[in-house]
């Protein structure tokens, strides 16, 4: 209980000390750690493990609401991930299923009108999983407000190259020319078309790497590194990472 205290007492100073001026406006996530947690607990299951991570992108989620932060963009499944144990794999599916199918009537979700949306290449999921996606994108399709982005059959050098062929079938199709290629129409092509690049990315597990996470949005991204596991992570470590960013002084070229 103590400890507990001590805290929430620093969330408190944390807290009163950020700007509100200064408040990223899209938080990318890359949450990492959740089979490391389940291993540390000794027979829990792997599955387990990602459900709590669950919970704790529901408290990411309430933190950055009170913040102020629009957007938040969470590295949920990458196309990798497709090659772990099938019992792993089935109870993500599983977890993605359920979970999609509690946001059309999630409470918080409607009463703060959050946009729910998925990228990546949904096509590789399975099909009830695909239904409950767009269950939920459709239930929150009109609010602008806030976004919360999931990135599932995620890769971000295939999403460069699926953008890149969307541009040479419009080039074929007389649709543009090639001196129409540049930086903003690769964007727009891009699985994150329409969104602002994330001026902050958080990877959880002391993990120092991308693994691929929007490699082209990252481009002047401020990067913070947490040693907390994704399930372990604190609203204090989410703080500490917002008062960091703050703290940097941006810049774009250099």
């Amino acid at each position: 209980m103590g400890e507990n205290f001590i805290y929430k007492i620093y969330e408190w100073y944390i807290s009163r000390n950020l700007e509100t001026s200064k408040m990223p406006k899209h938080v990318a996530i890359i949450m990492d750690g959740n089979r490391r947690y389940s291993k540390i607990q000794g027979n829990m299951d792997v599955v387990k493990g990602h459900e709590i991570g669950v919970d704790t992108l529901e408290k990411v989620l309430d933190w950055t609401i009170e913040l102020g932060i629009e957007i938040v963009t969470a590295y949920a499944f990458s196309t990798e991930n497709f090659n772990r144990p099938e019992h792993e794999v089935e109870g993500l599916m599983n977890l993605f299923f359920k979970n999609f199918k509690r946001l059309v009537d999630h409470e918080k979700i409607h009463k703060n009108e959050v946009k729910v949306k998925v990228v990546g290449r949904i096509d590789l999921l399975p099909d009830n999983v695909k239904e409950a996606i767009n269950d939920a994108e459709e239930a929150t399709k009109n609010y602008n407000k806030r976004q919360l982005n999931l990135a599932i059959g995620y890769d971000g050098r295939l999403e460069i190259v699926d953008s890149v062929k969307k541009i040479i079938r419009d080039i074929e199709k007389g649709l543009i020319t090639v001196d129409d290629v540049d930086e903003d129409l690769i964007s727009k092509n891009l699985y994150t078309a329409g969104l602002d690049d994330p001026n902050l990315i958080i990877r959880t597990s002391g993990e120092e790497r991308l693994s691929g996470f929007l490699l082209w949005q990252s481009s002047y991204s401020e990067l913070y590194f947490c040693e907390s596991l994704w399930p372990e992570l604190r609203k204090v470590d989410f703080l500490r990472a917002i008062r960091s960013y703050q703290e940097r002084e941006r810049r774009f070229g250099v």
